[in-house]
Parts: structure tokens; sequence; C-alpha cells
């Protein structure tokens, strides 16, 4: 019985871990896209001789903003359904 206990315990952190990392890494990188692009876009008002190696860099970071979260999803589905830590009760 102590170990359906601990399982529960286990499943239940570990649905609270994934749902954290889902929820604050999709948040970070909105707020992240969201911010970069208003800059991008004052730096264009201000400058327009400038677009084009602005729109490369932003590019690339809207890329490498949005594979963290990517990575984070995977890690989350990881846990959800190839769980290390149950190997730790049986």
């Amino acid at each position: 019985m102590e170990n359906l206990q601990y399982l529960a315990m286990i499943q239940a952190y570990t649905g609270i871990g994934i749902g954290l990392m889902i929820g604050l890494g999709a948040a970070g990188a909105c707020i992240g896209v969201g911010v970069m692009c208003s800059r991008f876009l004052e730096g264009a008002a201000r400058q327009p001789e400038m677009i084009p190696t602005l729109q490369g860099k932003v590019f690339l970071l809207l890329g490498l903003t949005d594979a963290s979260f990517i990575i984070a999803v995977g890690l989350a589905m990881l846990f959800a359904f190839g769980n290390p830590l149950l190997a730790v009760i049986q």
C-alpha cells in the first residue's frame, strides 16, 4: 500500500512539473517574442536602412526562442510518457 502512495505522489508531482514547464515556457517565449518584435519595429522605424540586417537577426532569435520552448515540451513529454522516476519505486 505504501508503494502505491509513493507512485501516486510521483505522478502528481510530475503532472505539476509538466504543467509548469509547458505553461511558463510558453509564457516566457511569448513575452520574449513580443518584446523582441516590438524593439525590431522601433529600430526599423528609426533607421529604415537597417531593416535587412535587423530582420535576419530577428528571425534567427525567433527560432532560438521557439526552440527553447519546444525543448521544454519534449522534456515534458518524456516525463509524461516515460517517467524515469517511476523506476525507483518498482
